[in-house]
């Protein structure tokens, strides 16, 4: 009986482990179809919540877009209005400074008009300083050169007075009488 008793104890081990079994089996089953359900259920929510909050976020990114684009097309337009404004004020300063530029320009070529003049009478006066400074010395020459013949013709006179017996005093012989 002993070898029976191998065999029985086992079987009805197994019976009892495998009533236990079922019933485990079916209560897990339940508890697995309803945590199922519950998890299910969870994703459910979580995707609603989830799409909610995404259609959320969209709504305010497209809002913050829509914002940004108002605020980049302010930006801008303001940009192009203080560079109209610049532009207009570099193209009337520059409109300015041309005049004052071309006022210059005429001014500069009156002035060098007036100044080739004023060379013009100068040089004039210089060569009648010149012409004026030669005639003087030429005179000079002209009187040194007079006062030189004079002397010349002075001596040639002297020397032929010198020479002629007319001129000379006779000589009279202090011993004679």
């Amino acid at each position: 009986m002993k070898k029976w008793f191998y065999i029985i104890a086992p079987a009805a081990m197994l019976a009892v482990f495998s009533f236990f079994y079922v019933t485990h089996v079916k209560e897990t089953r339940e508890k697995d179809r309803i945590r199922k359900e519950e998890v299910a259920k969870q994703i459910a929510q979580e995707a609603t919540r989830k799409a909610e909050i995404e259609e959320q976020a969209r709504l305010d990114a497209a809002a913050r877009a829509a914002d940004r684009e108002a605020k980049a097309a302010e930006k801008e337009t303001e940009r192009i209005a203080k560079w109209e404004t610049e532009g207009r004020e570099i193209q009337e300063t520059t409109d300015e400074y041309n005049k004052a530029a071309d006022k210059l320009a005429h001014e500069q070529s009156e002035l060098e008009v007036q100044l080739e003049q004023l060379r013009r009478a100068k040089e004039r006066a210089n060569n009648e300083v010149l012409a004026l400074a030669k005639q003087v010395e030429l005179a000079r020459i002209d009187k040194r050169n007079a006062e030189l013949e004079i002397q010349r013709k002075t001596e040639m006179v002297v020397r032929q007075v010198q020479r002629n017996s007319l001129t000379q005093m006779p000589s009279i012989d202090v011993t004679a009488r």
